[in-house]
Formats: C-alpha cells, sequence, structure tokens
C-alpha cells in the first residue's frame, strides 16, 4: 500500500514537472480529478505518518497541500471524524503550506520551522508573519462538514497567511522542480515538523536542492545546535522527543535534473 500510494502521490505532483522548463510554474492540482487524487493519497499519508512515533502528543492531524500559486488542492485529516484533530489546525495546516511554498525558491528551500527565530521580536525578519493575512473568505467558507473531505470548501482557492513554526516543507519533484508546499497541524509544532517530514518522503516530493541547515536541507535547526551557516534559521525546542526523532528522519533525496 505504502508503494502504491508513494507511486499515485509522485506521480499526480509531478504533472508536467518534465517540461518544466518551458513553463515558470507547474499547477500540480489543475482539475478536479487531479485534486482528488492528491486528497485520496494525502489522507492516506497522514494517516500513516501520525502513527509514527513523532515525539508529541500523537494526536491526530490536519494535512494541506497548496501548488505553487498558493491554490489550496487538497485538505486531509488522519481521524475518523474532523472532530478527531483540533478544528483550528485546519485553517494552520495550509497556512504553513503556504508559508513553504512562499519562502522557498527553485534552488533553495525553507520550512515553516526555517522561519522562527529571525520572525521574534527583534529578529531580521520580524513582522514577516503579518506580510500575507489569510483571506477568512476562503478559510472559513461552506459547510462543516465537508471539512477535511475531497470537496472541502477551501480547495480551489487561495488561502494565504503566514506561519512561523514547523509543520510546513516545499514539495520538490524527482526533476527538482518547486510545486507548491504541504502543511501539517495538529501537534506540537515540532513533532508537526516531523510528521510532515515523513508524508513528503513518503510522496516522494523531497528532492530538495538546498537548505539552511547543516545538512544543506529544510530540516528543522535546533536552537543551540546552529552549526555552521545556520544562524538565524532555529527552531525552539518542543520539550518532548521531537529533537530525538527529527535525527532519525530520512534524507532528502537529490534531483535527477533533465538534459536538455
Amino acid at each position: 500500500m505504502k508503494t502504491t500510494i508513494k507511486f499515485i502521490l509522485g506521480s499526480v505532483l509531478s504533472i508536467t514537472a518534465f517540461n518544466a522548463s518551458a513553463v515558470n510554474v507547474v499547477d500540480i492540482c489543475p482539475t478536479n480529478l487531479s485534486r482528488t487524487a492528491i486528497h485520496g493519497a494525502l489522507k492516506t499519508l497522514i494517516s500513516n505518518a501520525q502513527t509514527e512515533d513523532n515525539g508529541g502528543f500523537g494526536f491526530h492531524m490536519w494535512a494541506a497541500v497548496v501548488n505553487r500559486d498558493g491554490i489550496i488542492c487538497a485538505i486531509a485529516h488522519s481521524g475518523e471524524d474532523r472532530g478527531d484533530q483540533w478544528p483550528g489546525s485546519r485553517v494552520i495546516a495550509a497556512q504553513k503550506a503556504n508559508t513553504a511554498n512562499l519562502f522557498s525558491l527553485p534552488g533553495f528551500a525553507l520550512s515553516s520551522a526555517n522561519l522562527h527565530q529571525a520572525t521574534q521580536n527583534g529578529g531580521s525578519l520580524f513582522g514577516l508573519q503579518e506580510s500575507n493575512p489569510i483571506d477568512v473568505s476562503v478559510a472559513y467558507r461552506g459547510d462543516a462538514t465537508d471539512f477535511g473531505t475531497d470537496t472541502d470548501p477551501m480547495v480551489g482557492g487561495k488561502i494565504g497567511g503566514v506561519n512561523v513554526f514547523g509543520g510546513g516543507l516545499a514539495l520538490y519533484s524527482s526533476e527538482g522542480v518547486l510545486l507548491g508546499g504541504l502543511g501539517v497541524s495538529g501537534d506540537s509544532s515540532c513533532a508537526d515538523h516531523n510528521i510532515a517530514w515523513r508524508v513528503r518522503h513518503a510522496a516522494n516530493a523531497d528532492f530538495v536542492p538546498a537548505g539552511p541547515s547543516p545538512a544543506g536541507n529544510d530540516q528543522i535547526i535546533y536552537i543551540g545546535e546552529t552549526g555552521e551557516g545556520a544562524a538565524g534559521f532555529e527552531h525552539p525546542d518542543c520539550g518532548h522527543t521531537e529533537k530525538e526523532v527529527s535525527l532519525t528522519l530520512p534524507a532528502t533525496q537529490i534531483a535527477e535534473i533533465p538534459t536538455m
């Protein structure tokens, strides 16, 4: 099952990516069919990742995917019902996906966790979290009974928002194309990051070109363990075992850049 889901979501996220040199932005969810496919895969992936030891509380999760233009492709949750995870985390997951997409580039990725330290009072990016506000008409529209389904009313809209704690990651295809963002929310912010990392890897969308961490990717960097060149991109320890878990997560993959 895991291989099948990985293939499905990896294929959907790579739509037209092989021809990305001819376009500026690849839309991973241009149709209802593609959005439904992403939702189905995301539902399975977030459910699988939530059952792993992620170092937090073990709570159920929300997950969201946006395309490169910030349009919501899918919203899913790991619990059976929308009330099995924090209701407020639905919007936060979408906000995190938007954040990772907004502040990642084709050649350099930033996770939402990488933005925490610099956005605190006195930091070099203080106020960033207010720069792209959530569109509440998208975030809260529709019937709540559809939240987390393939007809979630947020899907197809631009959510906006900037979140500066763990759980948001940019999505990169095996060709190294930046396709959008993934966000998860529902546990401690450090566990959220670990869960997002697992989901992205299982989706085969973690071909990260570079990033601020000592490993050269968008891994969470805990305060006090910055490493060379990582100062300013740190995140607080959430106080459980999330930091230890982060050291066991799979490495990001190396993109196969097509030759012309």
